[in-house]
């Protein structure tokens, strides 16, 4: 009889570490992209892993969900993202979570009354698009509102805020731990605004043009003055007439530089900025080259501030 039992117990041993190992390995936390993940990293760490669901190199603004990606949603503690406004392709997925696992940042406390209106965007932009465009503007219509939540340092404190709640629900034994790294990101926050801040001082009358309009809430924040963004899908090259348009105002608007982005190729950029005393400089609105760890976020804002002034100012 006791042999019997310990060969019951033995078999349903086995078959529990069966059934653990069969289990499919996923993150307790899920960010949508990797700045929203840089935060979420910064309340995370040391309590729970965090992982992007965006690869480096893909674009937020046509991405598609696989279904690993979709098992990977289902399976989180907790997704983070933007938006259904930004990040279309996992919104369904999204739907479908119970509320205390999904957090959406346009949805945070607070946050409502600091969005940036996009019409003025969407304006320009329908002026501007071209036939060619057309087809694929409905991939990058964001809304009332611009959705780059990320760039704005506020929106991001108010995220670590809200992130660190969901979490606390999650994990209430690791409390003294998130708290402990809400006040350590808050305090690196605003050591890293001041900073930026005066790295961004001398620059703030230059003039420049980005090609995509992702910048808003940094530019605002930091007092910039961008003359103007040239395209509403960031994957299309403007044709041969566009790129004529872009060369006239820059030539007028005596703006000093032009930003791409990692993933333009360089010949639009010398298209655009050939026979004329424009500097051509790159601005990452993701991070691309950035990990994930605690100071994630304060090193890719300071990142993006180094990118900015170093062209503006012609370093």
């Amino acid at each position: 009889m006791l042999h019997n039992k310990k060969g019951a117990l033995f078999a349903l041993t086995a078959f529990s570490f069966t059934a653990l190992s069969t289990l499919p390995a996923h993150a307790n936390v899920v960010a949508s992209l990797k700045p929203v993940g840089f935060i979420a990293a910064a309340i995370a760490d040391g309590v729970t892993p965090v992982e992007v669901l965006l690869p480096d190199g893909a674009s937020e603004h046509d991405y598609a969900l696989r279904p690993s990606d979709a098992k990977r949603l289902k399976n989180a503690d907790l997704v983070v993202w933007v938006g259904p406004e930004m990040e279309a392709f996992m919104a369904k997925s999204a739907a479908e979570l119970p509320a205390q696992k999904n957090l959406a940042m346009v949805n945070i406390d607070g946050i409502k009354p600091l969005l940036i209106s996009g019409d003025e965007d969407e304006d320009e932009h329908t002026a501007e698009k071209s036939e060619e465009q057309d087809a694929d503007a409905h991939h990058h219509h964001h809304g009332e509102f611009n959705m780059h939540l990320w760039l704005s340092p506020e929106i991001a404190r108010k995220t670590a805020v809200a992130i660190h709640g969901k979490l606390l629900e999650l994990m209430p034994q690791d409390k003294a731990k998130l708290d402990a790294n809400l006040q350590q990101f808050e305090v690196a926050l605003a050591d890293t605004d001041k900073r930026v801040s005066a790295q961004l001082d001398p620059v703030r009358k230059k003039g420049y043009f980005v090609f995509h309009d992702a910048y808003t809430y940094f530019e605002k924040h930091y007092g910039l003055s961008p003359t103007g963004h040239f395209t509403v899908n960031p994957e299309i090259q403007p044709g041969a007439q566009r790129l004529h348009q872009i060369r006239t105002q820059l030539v007028e608007q005596k703006a000093v530089c032009v930003f791409a982005e990692p993933q333009f190729r360089p010949a639009v950029i010398d298209a655009v900025a050939r026979g004329t005393q424009v500097r051509k400089g790159t601005l990452d609105p993701l991070g691309t080259d950035i990990s994930l760890a605690k100071d994630s976020y304060v090193k890719f804002l300071s990142q993006l501030s180094s990118q900015y002034e170093s062209c503006l100012n012609g370093a």
